[in-house]
């Protein structure tokens, strides 16, 4: 069904004016008062979550022929509504009182946007524009903190995004002459005629952007230097909250868009995500900066993520796989990182005896990072058991082997961090203390614990 009613757009509506009043509201009050600014930015994904939540129980339908409204879209809205709101709450202690701080929310909130946008697409055109949305005020973001690793991430950042994003526009122009049309619709009618070499050449410039939002080999430089050089909430919020939308949009883009009977296109995602999850999880193994550990941990992940949409059209797991997947890593990674947050110290060695002085953090952290790998009984845990199956039900054994002995190899560089919280010696404690940032990382390894257990309750029964 199609239609054209502002009404459908609502989630979308209210982070957009909030976004707005933020940034006029922010104009006009001191910096004591910014704080305002993030109440009204959490407000409104509070709102913004709620209508997603209604709107979730509506039938499938697209509006203005170019957005869809389908699961894949509301779980992208609930997901990223979700982890913003965290995001706000994790920069309630570090921003306090910083001159940019309604600037910040503002910012966050555009980019939610985007990203949003980006995974409910179901034209090029929008896909483009949602892409630009979701990455400048990232490059912006970045930067924050004005200092040289700061301003050294964001040049890299935008340098990357830019110039991959300049391949994704060739490959938009490609796919439009190929396919007479924009829309995925037109798209799958128009490319099954165009010559093969042609489409594979304009799908592989496309997969150029989204891998880069994604965080996925080739363009998965930008990560550790951004997780590093960032703002750590910034940090927590770029490798979180993009993927999101990006894994959304290469989702949608393979089943609505792709003419039927493609088999290039699944060995093609499954190579890259092999690669993707290897390369990870290698280079984390050298890592002492958490940061960094944490960075090459989200390219790994994003390997993972590869495999449901290599097996999109193939099996009917890969769409509930994904899904799981993205909000079981969604919560489980802004929980490690609030954790780190909470800590104030990269280093490996500050993290010795954190289990002495601060038990329920360590507790809270040590859950998160056992969920990354995939351990019972995370959501992540539940999201892996669906991606294998998914891999297993695609007829690619060898991908669901190359996870599993990637998640296996994983266990012993997250070992390297959480070993030392239970050694007597003390690490040098926190640096500063930061509440919500403890608290964040509390819920996020209980929500991440619920989920596991809701999920994977009925999947031992079934």
């Amino acid at each position: 069904m199609t239609r054209e009613n502002p009404a459908d757009l609502l989630p979308e509506l209210c982070v957009l004016g909030t976004a707005v009043t933020g940034l006029l509201t922010g104009s006009f009050l001191p910096r004591t008062r910014q704080w305002i600014v993030a109440v009204l930015c959490g407000t409104g994904l509070v709102a913004g979550l709620v209508t997603a939540g209604l709107a979730a129980r509506r039938a499938d339908l697209t509006t203005f022929d170019a957005f869809m409204l389908d699961p894949l879209t509301h779980v992208t809205r609930i997901v990223v509504t979700a982890a913003t709101l965290l995001v706000i709450g994790l920069a309630a202690g570090p921003l306090r009182g910083h001159r940019r701080e309604s600037e910040f929310h503002t910012l966050l909130m555009l980019a939610a946007l985007g990203t949003i946008v980006l995974g409910a697409a179901s034209d090029l055109l929008v896909l483009v524009a949602a892409y630009l949305l979701a990455g400048i005020p990232g490059y912006v973001l970045a930067g924050f903190g004005k200092d040289a690793p700061g301003t050294e991430a964001a040049l890299k950042y935008y340098l990357m995004g830019a110039f991959l994003g300049i391949l994704m526009l060739a490959g938009v122009t490609l796919l439009f002459g190929l396919g007479r049309g924009t829309s995925y619709e037109t798209l799958a009618a128009g490319l099954g005629t165009a010559p093969g070499g042609a489409v594979a050449v304009g799908v592989v410039l496309l997969l150029a952007g989204l891998m880069f939002k994604a965080g996925a080999v080739p363009a998965h430089f930008w990560v550790p230097d951004v997780t590093e050089g960032a703002p750590r909430v910034v940090a927590a919020f770029v490798t979180t909250v993009p993927k999101i939308g990006a894994f959304a949009a290469l989702y949608r883009f393979a089943v609505q868009a792709l003419p039927p009977g493609r088999d290039d296109w699944p060995l093609l995602v499954a190579v890259i995500a092999a690669a993707t999850m290897t390369l990870g999880n290698l280079a984390a193994f050298a890592q002492r900066n958490v940061r960094r550990l944490l960075a090459y941990s989200t390219i790994g992940q994003a390997g993972y993520l590869l495999v449901p949409i290599a097996m999109a059209g193939r099996t009917d797991l890969a769409e509930p796989a994904l899904l799981f997947y993205l909000a079981g890593y969604a919560v489980t990674n802004l929980g490690a990182f609030a954790a780190v947050i909470a800590v104030g110290r990269d280093d490996l060695l500050a993290y010795t005896g954190l289990a002495r002085r601060s038990p329920l953090l360590a507790v809270s952290l040590v859950v998160c990072l056992l969920g990354l790998v995939g351990t019972p009984p995370t959501a992540v845990f539940v999201g892996k058991l669906l991606i294998f199956g998914a891999a297993l039900d695609g007829h690619y054994t060898w991908l669901a082997v190359a996870a599993a002995v990637n998640s296996v190899a994983s266990v012993f560089y997250y070992l390297r961090w959480i070993v030392p919280m239970m050694r007597r010696r003390d690490g040098g404690g926190e640096r500063r203390p930061a509440p919500s940032a403890r608290w964040i990382a509390y819920a996020a390894a209980g929500g991440s614990l619920v989920l596991g257990i809701g999920a994977g309750i009925p999947l031992a029964i079934g």
